[in-house]
């Protein structure tokens, strides 16, 4: 049975991946800091692991993968997926708080967590494994007054680079997604307050969530002899190329 451990698997893309990878067959490690959901992403699926951890916590980042390899026998992929949104707000107007929780889960919390999954996939055998980063639409284009998140979404496409060349001695692959509009809470919440702040203003275009977890599997998929680098994927309407 192949293995995935997916972070941030308690709701949105996290979560849509993990059923979709469940559904398929695969071993599912699910690490998020609420235990409660993550008993229901697993329940009545065998192929399930829950890893209650915060991943901002090196210690507890290590003993969830410690936990899981001691279940699943080795780690087949890593999809490095929690992060988290900040409210809106130019950069003199953005508390300090925003910023370092931003920075602390977003590319702190995604370092620990590819840090992780590098040493068990280097030291395995068969060695190697596939680490797949989410990064955003915003590691190329960010909306407006989104200073944190779009920071470090850019600095996770440096990761990226980084892990794929590290990674190539032990048969390490590592690609990126960037994901837009998927119809998550988050998103609609969103959507929601854009409408409510300009009703004359076009809706937000959104994509099923589960299109997104289709390309995480593709990307999963593939022998480790083969790579997607980086995949766009992304509402068709949203105003992404040109100038909208």
């Amino acid at each position: 049975m192949k293995s995935i451990l997916i972070t941030g698997a308690s709701s949105g893309i996290g979560r849509a991946t993990a059923e979709l990878f469940l559904a398929e067959g695969w071993r599912v490690g699910l690490l998020a800091r609420r235990t409660d959901l993550l008993e229901e992403v697993a329940a009545d699926r065998p192929g399930a692991v829950v890893l209650a951890a915060d991943v901002t916590d090196p210690a507890a980042v290590d003993g969830a993968f410690a936990e899981f390899i001691a279940v699943a026998g080795r780690l087949d992929v890593l999809f490095n997926n929690a992060g988290i949104f900040t409210p809106p707000a130019t950069i003199d107007e953005t508390p300090l708080d925003d910023w370092y929780r931003s920075v602390n889960v977003n590319l702190n919390g995604m370092f620990l967590a590819a840090r992780a999954a590098f040493a068990v996939m280097r030291q395995q055998r068969p060695q190697g494994g596939r680490i797949i980063n989410n990064g955003s639409i915003a590691a190329h284009v960010p909306r407006p007054g989104s200073m944190p998140y779009a920071a470090t979404k850019h600095a996770i496409t440096g990761m990226t680079k980084c892990l794929s060349l590290d990674g190539r001695p032990f048969d390490i692959a590592c690609g990126q997604i960037d994901i837009g509009n998927a119809r998550t809470p988050l998103v609609e919440d969103m959507a929601d307050k854009l409408q409510a702040a300009d009703p004359a203003a076009p809706p937000l275009e959104t994509m099923a969530v589960e299109d997104a977890a289709a390309s995480v599997l593709h990307m999963a998929n593939l022998p480790l002899a083969a790579n997607v680098q980086f995949m766009t994927v992304m509402a068709t309407k949203m105003p992404y190329i040109g100038r909208g």
